[in-house]
Parts: C-alpha cells; structure tokens; sequence
C-alpha cells in the first residue's frame, strides 16, 4: 500500500517509513526542506518536496493520488512559536485531510497529542496552550470528515527503544510516557486494522503486545 505521511523528516515519522518500506509497503515521505529527502530515501521512502504551510490542497491531492492511507505526522517542533502552532499542528492537518479528500484516500490517521481535546490547564505556557489548542483543532476538524480517520494521542515521547509493550486505550489514559519506535509500530499496524476507524486512541508504554494491544480495541 502507498502510504503518504506528512512530516517526513520527523522522527517518528523516519521510523515509519522504515518499518513500512521493510514490511513491503510504499511510504512516501513529505519534507519541505531539500536537505532532508536523502534521510528520507535511506529508510527505503520515496521523499516528495511539499511545504504544507504554502501548497493548496489541489496541490498536495496530486501527490496522494493512488494513495491508500496518509498519516499526519507533521509538527511545528521545538523552538517555534505559538503562530506556527496553528499553521502546522492545525492548519497543515486540514489541508491535508482537504487534499485525501479531493484525491479520494480513505484511511488516514493523525498523530495528536495527550491533553488534546480539552482546554489548556490553568498556568498552562502560552507556546504549550496554543500547541495543545491546534491539536484539538485538527482532532475535531477530522472527526468531522467521513474519512476513515484515527486519531492517535501518545504520551511523553522519549528516544528509547521501544519494547513492542503498551498500553492502548479509548481516552483518558494516565499521563505516561512512550519511546517513538513504539508509536511508530502502533500506527503501522492501525493502518492494517480499519475496524479502528473513528476512534480516538490514547497510548503510552504498557505491558501488552502491540498486535494484541490492536486486537482487544476492536474484538472486545
């Protein structure tokens, strides 16, 4: 299956592309700066040039075209500000459901965040507020579409191996943390498993397979 993921350079999203590719999917990975496509194609991705903070949405449907799932995995990153919260984390989510839309790929699941779907905390930091604020935006932006969405919230992101273990779940979770591999397996197998559609999911580590993590959310 070709599988578009925006964010391409991310790193998540650099472990998705590599576990598609060796699983014998076609991941095509999004990047808006040239410098990062030969990270992208070393992990067996195709990478495409597309700045989703200026592309139409015309534009990006013709790279989904032929397409059987996008993954938003885009984000404005450490060290931007709140605006680019918005542009990013919200408004490049829209355009890319607006563009699977046009080009008619139903599946497409979104990385979000725990704390999504409810106001900032009190004392909240104004960059962390309006990061939380774009997510939720873009979670009910995509809920709103007849697209086969998933929404995935993980918790604290470390760079830690993962270990396959997690724990899976309809919101809420307690806040918890999750290495980037683990996350990147989770989507890699929702993108199998569509009976997830229109289900928000919240994930952190945990001590259930995967696999069997996927199978009590949809056959319990």
């Amino acid at each position: 299956m070709r599988v578009v993921i925006a964010g391409g350079h991310g790193k998540i999203a650099l472990l998705l592309e590599r576990l598609l590719a060796e699983r014998g999917d076609q991941p095509v990975g999004l990047v808006r700066n040239p410098d990062h496509e030969a990270d992208v194609r070393a992990t067996g991705a195709e990478a495409v040039l597309c700045d989703l903070e200026r592309a139409s949405a015309g534009e990006v449907a013709e790279i989904l075209v032929g397409a059987g799932a996008v993954v938003f995995a885009a984000g404005a990153g450490a060290g931007s500000g709140a605006a680019r919260k918005y542009t990013v984390d919200q408004g490049a989510s829209v355009l890319l459901a607006d563009a699977a839309e046009r080009a008619g790929v139903p599946r497409f699941v979104q990385i979000s965040s725990m704390g999504a779907g409810s106001p900032p905390r009190p004392g909240t930091d104004e960059v962390w507020a309006a990061y939380i604020t774009a997510k939720t935006a873009a979670e009910e932006d995509l809920r709103s579409r007849a697209l086969n969405w998933t929404i995935l919230r993980p918790g604290r992101l470390t760079d830690e191996p993962g270990s396959g273990l997690v724990t899976l779940a309809d919101p809420p979770l307690p806040r918890g943390e999750v290495p980037r591999e683990d996350v990147a397996a989770v989507i890699a197998a929702l993108l199998d498993t569509p009976e997830t559609r229109h289900r928000v999911l919240e994930l952190i580590g945990g001590g259930v397979p995967v696999d069997q993590a996927i199978r009590l959310l949809v056959f319990r």
